[in-house]
């Protein structure tokens, strides 16, 4: 098939670049519109953006012109969304009116009734939603969420365990990347040196987001997973690749050879159709009593899988581990790219 157009809004910032640096050699979609706010839009993108990967600026994308994030301006109709919160809450809804298909990485529409908010593995089946959606609305287009970076692999890990022997309680502490902040981010006399403990929102992500994505579809709505999740998130100085300690107690009981064949056989739709995007596998058990860590293992799959390590009994639940994902590329903008492969492929964006 001939590659489709895409725009990215929000590209000068430090999601929208990473959009940049996933979708400029992708072999389904092309990158035909960038757009940001008006400090940046009538310049090139290379003389907008601080670009901050460690990969370069390809030099065609530097020499694109920036639009405005405005309706009317963009003429792909697949976008990505890397813009804040408050500005998605006006800018995305109105894309969508005027047909445009659009993936959002942004929190404003994630725990709307009718969007659905999609780790590709977990529930595809919550696609259906945007026909809801679109009908609801009146929308040609429509929009479809990733999580929140730090749910994201923590749902990651969960699944295998849900459908292997049934969730009951959860908790989970994590340390999460400064790069999770975007660009400034944390300022570095707070985070050298330091822990710094997020505020109430985050947590609260954490806790509602799993439990959206891995309930279940049905009659056009989503009823809520029954299990119940306690988080304690904290900001540590790391470039990349939010760490997580968890705490699970199941439904019923496992063995340790158990719970590692549950993550180590691990394997779902976007694995099985070989989307472009998609970690196989999509889970990774690490060996040894000091991995996962972020220099080492955030690139695992690409950045896209999700690493468990330190798998051992808990003396309050009933089994412990530790988990690290790429916060930027599975837990932001990779995740979106992969929800519109799936899409692509199943027929609700024309090829």
């Amino acid at each position: 098939m001939s590659r489709i157009p895409v725009g990215i809004l929000g590209a000068t910032g430090a999601v929208g670049q990473r959009f940049i640096s996933l979708l400029v050699d992708h072999p389904w979609f092309v990158i035909t519109d960038l757009l940001a706010s008006e400090r940046s839009a009538g310049k090139l993108y290379g003389e907008a953006v601080t670009w901050i990967l460690d990969t370069p600026l390809p030099e065609h994308i530097a020499e694109m012109s920036v639009k405005l994030v405005k309706p009317g301006q963009a003429e792909a109709r697949v976008l990505f969304s890397a813009l804040p919160a408050e500005q998605a809450l006006e800018v995305e809804p109105a894309f969508a009116a005027a047909g445009h298909f659009l993936f959002s990485n942004a929190s404003a529409y994630r725990m709307a009734e009718d969007v659905p908010l999609v780790i590709t593995e977990v529930n595809p089946e919550h696609l259906e939603l945007v026909r809801v959606q679109q009908q609801r609305r009146g929308w040609e287009g429509f929009i479809v969420c990733n999580a929140n970076c730090t749910a994201t692999h923590l749902v990651g890990a969960l699944h295998p365990l849900q459908l292997a022997f049934g969730l009951d309680k959860v908790f989970v502490a994590t340390f999460q990347a400064a790069s999770g902040a975007g660009y400034p981010g944390v300022p570095s006399l707070d985070l050298i040196d330091n822990i710094v403990p997020h505020n109430y929102g985050e947590e609260q992500k954490v806790e509602t987001e799993p439990l959206k994505i891995m309930g279940t579809y049905a009659n056009g709505s989503i009823k809520p997973a029954e299990f119940v999740i306690s988080a304690h998130c904290h900001r540590a100085p790391v470039v990349d690749g939010h760490f997580e300690a968890v705490s699970v107690g199941l439904q019923r009981e496992a063995t340790l050879d158990d719970v590692i064949e549950a993550f180590q056989s691990y394997r779902r739709l976007p694995q099985e159709l070989g989307l472009p995007s998609a970690p196989d596998p999509a889970v990774v058990v690490v060996k040894g009593v000091n991995r996962p860590q972020p220099r080492l293992d955030r690139m695992t799959g690409r950045g896209m899988a999700t690493v468990v390590g330190r798998i051992r009994p808990c003396n309050l639940l009933d089994w412990r581990f530790a988990l690290l994902g790429h916060n930027t590329i599975r837990g932001a903008a990779g995740g979106s790219v992969l929800n519109a492969e799936f899409m692509v492929h199943q027929g609700y964006i024309p090829s």
